[in-house]
This record gives structure tokens, sequence and C-alpha cells, in this order.
């Protein structure tokens, strides 16, 4: 039988443990189980998904990197619902996104900016405009539109292409015009698909820097998803290997490439190795 003091401390290390443990839940801010896609053609169907599990922190910058065709897209687009799975759960924040009726998607969509490697903007309309569309059909008063669209352009480096059109922007400032239009309605997630395999490496360096200073200043969660090693490695600190619709390998970005688990992990650590000796004998500085 336990004395009183003994009782005590047990009792304190289970209130510890089940604050930690609360803790721990609250982290886990996108959770994905047993997520399954497929989409049919007249050649037949064609499971993309098969299967994903992943648990993502709030806050974090995650990698997901894979080969063309591995499902990287397809998986990004489910987390939004843009494609819709044929089972699974997507949890966000704690909300099951899968399970939302249409206008209670909508909302929940608010709360996931999402940019792309094509850009995407509006040829016809100037900077403003482009950034201040999700407000615009959002019907959010012209006060406040102008206000946030002032505040994100800013935080971008923007302020002073508000009036110019993407015809007139470099392919840096047209991704930080899509940075800005995926910002301005304040979510809480934003999703990164290839936003970085179209650009130069000077300014794939600028547009991960400035994904690393949005992601301290505002503690957004991003998912980046890519192809591209010298991102992923500059840029998070966990990452997972996707390969051929399933989750292969996750863990920390140095684990992985320092003692890959897997053969798509080895592959990618093995070509980025040879990038690195053939960058240095070169005289290059990669990003």
């Amino acid at each position: 039988m336990l004395s009183k003091s003994e009782e005590r401390r047990s009792t304190d290390r289970l209130r510890l443990a089940l604050a930690l443990c609360g803790m721990a839940a609250m982290d886990e801010y996108i959770q994905i189980s047993d997520l399954y896609k497929t989409f049919h053609s007249h050649c037949g169907p064609v499971e993309v998904l098969k299967g994903i599990d992943l648990t993502v922190h709030k806050g974090e910058i995650f990698g997901i990197i894979g080969f063309s065709g591995a499902g990287k897209s397809t998986l990004a687009r489910c987390i939004n619902r843009l494609e819709e799975p044929d089972s699974g759960s997507i949890r966000v924040g704690g909300v099951d996104i899968l399970k939302l009726s249409k206008k209670e998607l909508l909302r929940e969509r608010k709360k996931i900016g999402m940019i792309f490697q094509t850009f995407n903007l509006f040829e016809a309309k100037n900077v403003y405009h482009n950034i201040s569309y999700p407000l615009e059909i959002s019907n959010v008063p012209r006060s406040e539109i102008r206000r946030r669209v002032l505040e994100t352009a800013e935080l971008v480096g923007l302020a002073d292409k508000l009036s110019a059109y993407p015809g007139a922007l470099s392919g840096g400032q047209k991704q930080r015009v899509g940075i800005a239009r995926a910002l301005v309605s304040r979510p809480e997630l934003l999703l990164s698909d290839e936003a970085t395999s179209a650009l130069d490496p000077q300014t794939t360096l600028q547009i991960l820097d400035l994904l690393k200073e949005i992601n301290r200043s505002t503690g957004i969660t991003i998912l980046m998803i890519t192809h591209e090693l010298d991102a992923i490695r500059y840029s998070c600190e966990r990452m997972a290997v996707l390969e051929d619709g399933r989750i292969i390998e996750v863990g920390a970005v140095r684990d992985i490439f320092s003692n890959p688990l897997s053969r798509t992990g080895a592959l990618f650590a093995k070509v980025y190795t040879e990038f690195q000796k053939t960058d240095m004998e070169f005289g290059g500085s990669g990003i």
C-alpha cells in the first residue's frame, strides 16, 4: 500500500504524463490515415495513393519528396479536397476534412493556402487584385481587403509592385504574388506544391528564405511537396519519402540523407551527393 507522499508523487507523474499526451495530440496538426485515391480512365483504374499514413506537427516546415508520378500533387490536392479520396481520413487542426459538407468545407478551406509551380495568376489583374481575389469572393469589406493586401504585400516584399501586372514581373516576383494570395486569408496551413521548380537557383533560395521567415514570424505550418533535394535540405527538419503512392520513409532530413532506409531515399541521397560534388568541381554554390 502506498504512503500519502508516494500517492501524491504517483498522481503528479500521472498528471504530467496526461499533460504531455495532450500537448503531443495538439502538436499533431495534420493526421492522415489509410488514405486511398484511384483515378479512372479509358485504360482502366490507376491507384495513385495506396494507404497513406502521415503526421505533421503544428508550426513545422515538413517536406514530402518523391519522383514524378509518386502521387505528391494528388496528396496535396486531397488535403484541401480539390480531389476526393476514395477512403481514409484527413484531420487538419482536429477537423476531419473528408466529413465536411460543402458549406463547412468552404469555411475550412480558408484555413488552407496553396501555392503552385505555375503561379496561376490572373494576367488581366494587377498585383493588388491578384492578392485580394480570395477576399473579394468571400465578400470581405473593402477597407479590410485593402488593409490585409497592403500588410501581406509588405510581408512578401511586393509593396512597390501593387499596380504592376504579371506580364511585367519576374518569375520570383510572380511566385511572391502567389504566396501573398495564399496568405491574405490568414491560413493556418500552407501547401507548397513544387513552388520553386520553375525558378532559377538564386530565386529559389530567395523564395525558400521567404517561406522560412513567414513560418518563423507567423507560426504557419508549411507542407513542402517537391522533388528538389536542395529545397528539402535547406528548409525542412523532417520529411517523408513518397514512392508509388506509399509513404516508405519518415524522419529527420539529416537522418534520411545520411542513412536512408528505402531505395528511393537512397537514390535521392546519392543524386544529391553527386550534384554537390559536381557543383563544387565547377565552382558553384548550389542554393
